[in-house]
């Protein structure tokens, strides 16, 4: 009778997985209802954080927390895609699998980490290995849950993996201890990690040889937004734009939102990293993104690009909701790959982000009006002058559907109204307003926007200030038009279709 419970138990799941899975062959149309056409994501079931962002032999590389089996949370493993020009991707096989230990009978997600190129076979795989080092969240079955730090291996270019024969690397004996992000720091020719406590809201450094052997070099926390946990630390140099030949370095990590805990966000700190110690010029909170829909955001490892500026891409969505979002076959996306750099400002050095100039070869057409616009995807370029009062834009989708994108002097605010953005009735929590302050040049705003089915991305100011939001427009006519609260409207629009990088 056992051997019968087993066998059905098997049939069920086999037929779940393959109802889970089967929308994979349509959806490689890329046409549902609110799939974005510039945005990637991935053919079917759910993902969340991007992993391993790393650039080798002439390919990028997104890895991403992926459930196989379904559209929802779960059974995290990493999905796998390569890229030429971070626009246009590549689908692969899972790259690392969710596992069970045959002896112990330990089940192990694969949670957010990091892929290197370990050019000088420092860890023994062989010359330019690709090295992920990622959490291991063990379900232990009788001692409950517990996150190490692991590491796989590939020596074709990421297309297999090998799990190390003698994971973990690192192991603090927590149940909260999660995704590192490794660097090569060549000042003093070693690896870097950065990973954190969440509960504790403490990133802790190590350093290692071989990538294999790590040592704890310091730790930073207690400051800035502790508001929720701290996840996916990053730490990178960036160039100073207005102070040519300076440099600084940016810790991001993700956690509370700038309105509050309810959600999620990202928040830095700029300072300075001497190799060991990470020191703060300021510990007050900075964000990263004001709009309610950008986590866990991670910069690419070796990048080719001679500039200095980092490239990041985050993960379009909120935990407040993120089960929920009314998509299908698929659940979750990425953001645009945004090019990084800093500013000094009266305010401090503060963070400054914009599209890869790679986007405006996916401009298709210029709109020669705003009414009934047939193109998928469109990318905006608005400018708000005589700011005395409030301007901006209205993305009608239908007699009952807007969202609004403006700017309110007197507050000295830009914001970002969805409310009436079309279905919103999913989660109580979606239909919001956001808002982040900014100042004016001479009472002018420009503002590039990415509109995406979905997803609406806002470049402010040439990127002084983003917001990125996801909206579920229940129609779909597509009509763009400035508003005013003076007669002299002021507004002025350019737009462009964009090209689905699908087809």
């Amino acid at each position: 009778m056992k051997w019968l419970l087993v066998l059905l138990t098997l049939v069920i799941f086999s037929c779940t997985t393959s109802t889970m899975n089967k929308p994979a062959d349509n959806a490689l149309n890329y046409s549902e209802k609110y799939r974005p056409q510039i945005h990637f994501s991935p053919a079917a079931n759910w993902t969340n954080d991007p992993n391993g962002l790393v650039y080798h032999d002439g390919e990028y590389h997104l890895f991403y927390q992926y459930n196989p089996y379904g559209d929802v949370w779960g059974h995290m493993s990493w999905g796998h895609a390569v890229s030429k020009d971070l626009l246009h991707w590549e689908h692969l096989p899972v790259a690392l699998r969710e596992y069970t230990d045959r002896t112990t009978g330990d089940s192990t997600m694969i949670f957010s980490g990091t892929v290197v190129v370990d050019s000088n076979d420092s860890a023994g795989f062989g010359k330019n290995a690709m090295v992920a080092l990622f959490t291991s969240h063990v379900h232990r079955s009788n001692e409950g849950l517990a996150q190490h730090q692991s590491l796989a291996y590939s020596t074709d270019r990421g297309r297999t993996w090998q799990l190390y024969d003698k994971n973990p690397v690192l192991d603090i004996q927590r149940k909260d201890f999660r995704d590192p992000k490794v660097f090569w720091h060549a000042p003093q020719q070693k690896w870097v990690m950065a990973l954190v406590v969440p509960d504790l809201h403490k990133v802790q450094f190590y350093s290692s040889a071989n990538l294999l052997k790590w040592s704890l070099m310091s730790e930073f926390g207690g400051v800035g937004d502790t508001a929720r946990i701290w996840e996916c630390p990053d730490l990178y140099e960036l160039p100073i734009e207005n102070a040519p030949g300076k440099t600084r370095w940016v810790l991001s990590l993700s956690g509370s939102h700038p309105q509050g805990p309810a959600f999620v966000g990202m928040q830095y700190f700029v300072g300075n990293f001497d190799g060991t110690r990470f020191v703060p010029e300021s510990t007050a909170a900075r964000y990263v993104d004001y709009g309610k829909d950008f986590y866990a955001g991670i910069v690419v490892n070796h990048s080719p690009r001679p500039d200095g500026k980092a490239i990041m891409i985050g993960w379009v969505n909120n935990w407040a909701y993120a089960n929920q979002v009314p998509t299908s076959p698929w659940r979750g996306a990425m953001s645009l790959p945004r090019e990084l750099s800093l500013k000094e400002t009266p305010d401090g050095i503060e963070l400054v982000q914009r599209p890869i100039s790679d986007v405006r070869a996916l401009r298709e057409s210029e709109l020669t009006q705003f009414e009934n616009i047939r193109a998928k995807s469109i990318d905006l370029e608005v400018e708000l002058a005589g700011l005395s009062s409030d301007k901006g834009i209205i993305i009608k989708t239908g007699p009952d559907e807007e969202t609004l994108i403006g700017y309110n002097p007197e507050r000295q605010e830009l914001l970002i109204d969805r409310i009436r953005s079309g279905t919103v009735d999913f989660h109580k929590d979606f239909a919001s307003k956001e808002s982040v302050k900014l100042k004016t040049v001479n009472d002018t705003l420009q503002l590039q926007i990415f509109i995406d089915q979905s997803i609406i991305e806002i470049f402010a100011a040439d990127g002084e200030r983003t917001m990125c939001e996801l909206f579920f427009p229940a129609q779909n006519d597509l009509s763009i038009s400035p508003y005013s609260e003076t007669e002299l409207t002021s507004v002025s629009l350019k737009g462009w279709a964009l090209k689905s990088i699908w087809k």
